[in-house]
């Protein structure tokens, strides 16, 4: 389960707000956004860690939403490795606040929602923790669609990447 800084369980899901906002700013839902510029830093919750193998993610059906590893027809799911690499090449986690609505047809993919919130692939160089909470900057995106269902996939990394001031 993940805390808040007073010792109080709270939801990834629900309690995280989506815009980064500044430390000073402890509301939730943030009431401003964090900004460099013209670029809007978002918060994303880590799933999975880059180089594990286990396929974690945010239980939205239970409460508090846990981040717990996915069963897939009653068997605990895992990415391969492929060569040379181990598990995530990258960190993957989800966008809090965020749901990809199954009961909405998606004008570009023609596909409904996977019930979801929206992932996050933070290629930066850090290797974060699972539940770790990191302020990222969006670089692009990818529709996909997975067994009939889109699934959107934020290609981001952290601000405090040394080489984020670098990609636009």
């Amino acid at each position: 389960f993940s805390e808040n800084e007073d010792g109080k369980y709270i939801s990834p899901f629900h309690d995280i707000p989506l815009f980064a906002g500044s430390k000073e700013d402890k509301e939730i839902p943030a009431k401003r956004t964090k900004t460099t510029g013209t670029e809007v830093q978002f918060n994303m919750i880590v799933e999975v860690p880059r180089w594990t193998n286990a396929k974690m993610e945010i239980a939205t059906e239970e409460p508090l939403n846990p981040i717990k590893q996915d069963i897939k027809k009653g068997k605990l799911r895992y990415v391969a490795n492929i060569f040379p690499h181990k598990g995530y090449i990258w960190n993957y986690g989800a966008l809090p606040q965020t749901w990809e609505d199954p009961n909405h047809t998606d004008n570009i993919t023609g596909c409904c929602g996977d019930n979801d919130p929206i992932d996050v692939c933070e290629i930066g160089s850090k290797i974060r923790s699972s539940g770790e909470i990191v302020q990222v900057k969006v670089l692009g995106v990818l529709a996909l669609v997975d067994e009939g269902e889109t699934d959107w996939k934020i290609i981001a990394i952290s601000v405090d990447d040394p080489e984020a001031q670098k990609i636009h």
